[in-house]
């Protein structure tokens, strides 16, 4: 079977979650008394809001944030703030870049939402680049050093380019502010070559904007109520078609960024799969969140 098959690359993604549910459950052992009690009452914190969105009902509850990001779009400097979130969860370990800017859509509106989104995201991620390659180059140059798919990813990269640097920014995994650390760590990337790289991922930050707006004007019960029956689903339909969009294209060019690269022209097969293996295995501990020992 070749590999760029559909179940080739359904495997791939079975393994990927396969890699991330091990790591979880290898955390969850390792956590002392303390971390899994911190871990339970975490778990109880979501029952409970859980059971608090059932009890209250949703349409009261987003009502509610509909209000809330009102005024926050009308207060002066209300940008800024959704601005700095979205700075601060460019820093591994924090998460919630997609989150972040769905909120700038559902405040603002599409347009506005993503000039934000797009300005803070392309700031965060350059700013955690250069702060994490400055604090830990000489921790990263000692890892890379003891990790094969690590230099067999320094090498392809450094072989291709630019081309394939963009290719790797887009995929979706690593996610977010895991990508920038990964992006951090290969020492043949320069600055300038990944704020291109993340310029396209804007049609991504595009579609989560929009996503957001539309789920305000579902949200405000004013609005529900003016409009008619088409309006609605149409909404809806925009809503629930984004995100199914944004699922797809997430799959579909994570599953084209793995074939791409265990195919280069130029280099060894051999070198083409553990690069590969490298941006599948990269998480947020590799390699410039942990120690500098062979892993």
């Amino acid at each position: 079977m070749s590999s760029d098959s559909p179940n080739s690359s359904l495997q791939r993604l079975a393994r990927l979650f396969q890699h991330y549910a091990a790591q979880a459950l290898n955390r969850y052992r390792r956590l002392g008394l303390f971390g899994k009690m911190v871990l339970f009452t975490w778990a109880l914190i979501n029952v409970f809001l859980i059971t608090f969105i059932i009890v209250l009902t949703p349409a009261r509850i987003f009502q509610f944030l509909y209000d809330e990001a009102t005024k926050l779009s009308h207060t002066r400097f209300g940008f800024l703030a959704l601005g700095a979130i979205i700075f601060l969860v460019s820093f591994p370990p924090l998460i919630g870049h997609t989150t972040t800017v769905t909120v700038c859509g559902f405040a603002y509106g599409w347009r506005i939402g993503f000039f934000i989104a797009a300005v803070a995201s392309i700031v965060g991620s350059a700013t955690s680049f250069s702060i994490l390659r400055l604090l830990f180059s000489s921790r990263l140059r000692q890892w890379s050093a003891k990790n094969a798919k690590f230099m067999a990813l320094e090498t392809v990269v450094k072989e291709k380019g630019l081309p394939l640097i963009i290719l790797i920014r887009v995929s979706p995994f690593p996610p977010w502010v895991y990508s920038n650390s990964l992006f951090a760590s290969i020492q043949s990337v320069a600055l300038w070559q990944f704020v291109i790289a993340t310029t396209f991922v804007f049609p991504k930050l595009l579609l989560h904007a929009f996503i957001g707006s539309r789920m305000a004007a579902l949200s405000d019960g004013n609005q529900r109520e003016e409009m008619d029956t088409s309006t609605k689903i149409m909404n809806g339909c925009f809503v629930g078609g984004g995100i199914v969009i944004a699922v797809l294209a997430s799959w579909l060019v994570y599953t084209l960024v793995q074939n791409h690269i265990r195919k280069l022209e130029g280099v060894s097969p051999a070198v083409d799969e553990l690069a590969a293996e490298a941006i599948e295995d990269f998480d947020e501990e590799a390699p410039l969140l942990r120690g500098s020992q062979e892993p």
